[in-house]
């Protein structure tokens, strides 16, 4: 087994660090229109940190078992070396793009990762608002796995991922150098994956690289300043309901489903799909007071 270090361990006080600096930053020059920070909200983003540790801890169980097992049964296998440690880190960039796209298109996918979306804050602590239910990430990176990467080094790359984007949760940085705004993700780009508005929905997924999303079509620049959340915010700073609201708000959509078409489509479909409302027939014309709903994503 490739010994690796543990990135995110050994990025914990640069962290703390970081985020003090961030909070002394906006208390010496506060800005009216940012976010900024509020102490119920950075603690619940802390407390789903913490929380994710836990659970990510027996979710590892099962999925390590299956890379395993799927390493061992392939003849394939990429070296830990000088050269190919970036090569992996690269890949590894590429499936966590699609991976956090699924995450956003699909539902029940969506319900594991909106918790990183819940906060109406944008800070450093927001990146620590981690989901408890990630057992939903690991098929994206089974490719990788099948073509010989340990999953020892698959933890490794996906560890020094999630390192990097912390620093890019943040209003403190306005741009980086154009260069670096062209092939790397930045606070800049983050916002706009952070915010509500329409035009922002569903853009910028990159982890270190925004070329993803260039090459995929899902890049959109900063323009208008974010405003931050869900498109129907949840008001709580309760962790528990922070971790499962989704899951709560779909099963309660099965229970009043009219078919298993229409549950099917509350479970895989995108988070705001909704069921075609059938055509009005030509005795009740259809107005402002009986509109037809077509289906949408949020």
């Amino acid at each position: 087994m490739p010994n690796l270090p543990d990135v995110v361990l050994w990025s914990i006080p640069a962290f703390v660090l970081l985020t003090l600096v961030e909070m002394i930053s906006v208390r010496i020059h506060p800005d009216e229109e940012a976010a900024g920070y509020e102490a119920k909200d950075a603690a619940t983003s802390v407390g789903m940190g913490l929380g994710s540790l836990l659970f990510d801890f027996f979710w590892k169980i099962p999925i390590v078992a299956l890379y395993t097992a799927i390493h061992e049964l392939t003849p394939l296998r990429v070296p830990v070396l000088w050269w190919t440690v970036p090569l992996m880190l690269l890949a590894q960039d590429f499936f966590s793009y699609w991976s956090h796209r699924g995450h956003h298109v699909v539902r029940v996918l969506w319900a594991c990762h909106v918790v990183h979306h819940s906060s109406e804050k944008f800070n450093l602590t927001t990146a620590l608002r981690q989901p408890w239910t990630t057992l939903t990430v690991w098929p994206f990176y089974v490719p990788l796995i099948a073509l010989g990467v340990h999953p020892a080094a698959l933890a490794f790359c996906s560890s020094a991922n999630l390192v990097y984007q912390f620093w890019i949760h943040t209003e403190r940085i306005d741009r980086m150098p154009r260069w670096f705004e062209y092939v790397f993700n930045t606070p800049s780009h983050h916002r706009v994956h952070h915010a509500s508005q329409g035009g922002y929905l569903d853009r910028n997924f990159g982890g270190i690289l925004i070329v993803w999303d260039r090459l995929f079509g899902s890049f959109v620049p900063e323009v208008e300043r974010p405003v931050y959340g869900l498109t129907k915010n949840i008001n709580t700073f309760n962790p528990i309901k922070v971790a499962t609201h989704e899951y709560v708000a779909i099963v309660k959509d099965i229970k009043t489903a009219s078919g298993w078409r229409e549950r099917a489509g509350r479970v895989f479909r995108g988070p705001g799909w909704q069921p075609a409302q059938p055509v009005t027939g030509p005795s009740t014309p259809v107005g402002p007071s009986t509109p037809v709903e077509e289906s949408s994503a949020a």
